[in-house]
This record gives C-alpha cells, structure tokens and sequence, in this order.
C-alpha cells in the first residue's frame, strides 16, 4: 500500500500519544491475559473459565461457542465484538480522554524490561521505517484484519525495538520512580507493569527522547502488523474524506530498547534421518563438524555450535569452517547454519515453512523437551540452537533480508488487554 496519500507519511516522528482503551485499575488483574497466539484454543477455555472479564474472550472469542466451532467463522469475530462492547458499558474497559503514552515494564525472574507504549504510523511501516524481518502468511493476516475490525481496536501490541538511546533511559527512569497504575502477574510468574503518562510535560520529554528515532524493528508481531496496514488501505478506501490523521492510520506498538530484550533458543527436531543409520548420519557430519558425545544436555555456549540429541545420547557440533564476521547478515545466522549444513543436504529438509518432518520447540521449555521428543520415538533427531542476537536481526532488516522461521523467541510476552488502540 502507498503511503503516498497519508498525511502523516511526511513526518519523521516513529511513535505519538492516544487515548487508550484499558482496564479500570481494580479490575486490571482479572482482564490481563496472555497474548491470543501462545495458547490453543482449548488452553484459552480453561484460563478462561470462571473470568468472565479475561481478555480472552475479545483475542479468543471462540471460547465462548460451542467446542469444534472453526475459530475465523464470521460467529467468532462477530462474538469479539460483542464482548469488548460488553466490557464498555459495563465500566470494566475505560477509554483515556486525551492523548497519552504508557510505559509498560516486563519481569521474569531477575530480567526486566521497560519499554513505550504508543502508535506507530502505518505509513512508517509500508516505508519500511519500522522494519521487518519475516514473512507473513495471508491467511493469518486475514484472520488479525477481521479480528481488529470486529472489535474496532488494536488489541495486540506490535513488539518493536530500537537502538538504546540515553535520552530515552532518562525519561522512562523518571515515570516509573512512582507505583505504576497497573501491577499485574500472568500465570507462568510474569509481572506486568503500567505507567499512565498524561502530563503535558512528560509528553514532551517522551516526544523529545523518542523524536530522534530514525527506526524501529519488528521483533514479535508481523502479522498483526500487516494487518494494521491492510485495515489502513481499506478503511482508507471507504472513507471518502480520509485526511491520513484518523486513528486508522496508526498502531499500537511497545517499544524496547535492543539491549533489554530477551531472546530464548529456538530449536528443532526432525522426522527421521532420512534413510540413514545413526553411524552413518554421524558419519556424515564429519565432514562440516567436529563431533563430541556429551555425558551432560548440551546447550551451546557460543553461535556456531549445536546441541544434538540422538538415540538418547547427546552430541556437542562445532562448526569446522564457520562463517567470518564479514560474512552477509544471514549466513552468519545459526538457524541458516544448520540448515545449509545438516537439514537440507543430509536430513532432506524441505522448505521448514511447510515440511511435516520439522518441528520447531521454543527455547522457555528447555532441553526436556527436545529428549521429549525424541524419546518418544515420533521423532529421530533433536537440535539445540544458540539464541539468535537481536543485532542479528537488526542486521537482517536493515539489508532488507528475511530470517528463516522460527528464529527467534522472545521472551517474556506482553500481555493483551493493558492497553488497547481505540480506531474510531
């Protein structure tokens, strides 16, 4: 979509204030819930049950239809909608009159992570000035478009960061030296704090520290952001005296600073071996590794190397010839590493967006769940993976370039239902 016609496509500002839709502070607690993508819908029901007032039922509405209900039918976003107007009228979800920012901190055991809770604009995102690193599949982006027009609202936070800045520090230091407004726990131990920041002042000094950002990164929420773009384009489209300053031209976003985030290993098991024996798939690595057994799970240390867990043994690989430090931002990539090298020329990986005999195990559940796997003899072989660095990523998006799936894992997850963006 062209950012040509929005009015705001000219300004170099990354992030403004809005007026959020968000809990009442007494009833925060009950309405925080986690993000609508990390649970199954049956997960989403049993969180759910007995919490009348759980954002789950406006990220999941499904939940409240009959088991085995298809979760895009017209009934379940159309039940989204109903619900979030029900918490409206019912005073659980108030509205902030005037523009606003909120500062939104995260705590999960000794890391913590503060970041700015505003809009970004739309026509940011389509000039590739809040910058992506992953492909999006239609279908998903279809389903976040009628989620946000159903409840007329962004609802999930876009996760973005930026290049730590010393002004930025200073100004997020000063809000949060006063209790926060919200100070909620999620099941699973993660704290979520909220800051309101409604004085004229602190929006200058938050205007002020953020206005020299010249970026700003994707790193959890493509889909809900192309879907914020598409929304643009259409509501755009129907709206015959669109100006670009209408709330639709802009979404929501919590942005980190890069050096607070938190990426876990993401990590892989596959099918089978391919045709191959252990011996001679072990064989077979010879040739780009050196092979140590391991008495201990092996968690890598440093990029370059790999934990493999096999036949219930577990192997240290070290990479012979590693890529150099000069090397293009993606073949430095360890997911990309041990794709080239193991995946595809010796296991006969496919395309890992759409092959069957690749699984992908997020890095919160630990080396237990890759032995899980594999010992459960569903599964043949077992890789643990280096955490990927969010320069890395950095240094994807700023050549333009698309990581391999599942590559990263962040963590921990903002919470949906703090803070909402109002589109009407």
């Amino acid at each position: 979509m062209s950012s040509s016609n929005d009015a705001a496509a000219g300004s170099k500002s990354l992030i403004y204030p809005f007026g959020g839709l968000r809990p009442v502070p007494e009833r925060a607690a009950e309405v925080a819930a986690p993000p609508y993508d990390v649970l199954s819908t049956a997960e989403a029901r049993q969180q759910a049950d007995g919490k009348p007032l759980s954002f789950l039922h406006i990220s999941k509405p499904e939940i409240d239809l009959p088991e085995g209900t298809d979760p895009f039918d017209d009934a379940v976003y159309a039940k989204g909608g109903e619900n979030i107007r029900r918490l409206i009228a019912d005073g659980t979800l108030i509205r902030d009159g005037a523009p606003c920012y909120y500062v939104y901190r995260m705590t999960m055991g000794d890391h913590t992570q503060t970041g700015l809770v505003g809009a970004a604009p739309v026509a940011a995102y389509d000039d590739n000035r809040v910058r992506r690193h992953e492909f999006t599949r239609p279908d998903k982006e279809t389903d976040r478009v009628r989620q946000i027009d159903s409840v007329d609202a962004q609802t999930g936070p876009v996760l973005v960061v930026h290049q730590p800045r010393e002004e930025i520090t200073v100004a997020l230091d000063e809000i949060t030296a006063v209790p926060p407004l919200y100070d909620v726990t999620l099941p699973g131990g993660v704290g979520h704090q909220v800051w309101l920041v409604e004085e004229a002042a602190q929006i200058a000094q938050v205007d002020a520290a953020y206005g020299a950002l010249d970026l700003l990164y994707i790193a959890d929420g493509h889909h809900r952001s192309a879907a914020a773009s598409r929304v643009t384009g259409l509501r755009r489209d129907a709206n015959p005296n669109h100006t670009g300053e209408e709330a639709y031209n802009r979404f929501l976003i919590v942005a980190f600073p890069a050096d607070q985030v938190h990426i876990l290993d993401y990590n892989r098991v596959v099918r089978d071996l391919n045709g191959l024996s252990p011996a001679a798939f072990l064989e077979r690595l010879d040739a780009d590794f050196k092979v140590e057994a391991s008495n201990q799970p092996v968690r890598p240390s440093a990029s370059h190397s790999f934990g493999m867990y096999l036949g219930g043994q577990w192997y240290r690989l070290t990479t012979i010839s590693p890529p150099g430090a000069d090397a293009p931002p993606l073949e430095r990539l360890d997911v990309g590493l041990l794709t080239e090298l193991v995946l595809a020329p010796v296991l006969g990986v496919g395309d890992p967006r759409i092959d069957k005999r690749i699984d992908f195990i997020g890095g919160i559940r630990g080396l237990e769940g890759l032995e899980a796997r594999v010992d459960s003899g569903e599964w043949g072989v077992a890789f643990a993976l280096y955490p990927t660095g969010i320069q890395d990523l950095i240094a994807v998006a700023d050549a333009g370039e698309v990581m391999p799936p599942k590559s990263t894992w962040f963590e921990p997850k903002l919470a949906d239902g703090l803070v909402s963006y109002p589109l009407d």
